[in-house]
């Protein structure tokens, strides 16, 4: 008899600690997107300038 409200217990279990992992992995892919596309756009001048700083060193 004390299998069943056990299982019940257990199907309503709260959630709210792996939705709150499943939105810091959404937060973490969305920077990673961010900086992928940042370094697309800016990698050439952020080449450029880290040249002359070890041309000039």
């Amino acid at each position: 008899m004390s299998l069943i409200p056990a299982l019940i217990s257990f199907l309503h279990q709260d959630k709210e600690e792996g939705q709150g992992l499943a939105e810091y992995a959404l937060i973490l892919a969305l920077i990673a997107i961010v900086a992928i596309v940042a370094l697309i756009f800016l990698g050439g001048q952020v080449s450029q300038i880290l040249s002359n700083v070890g041309h000039s060193i």
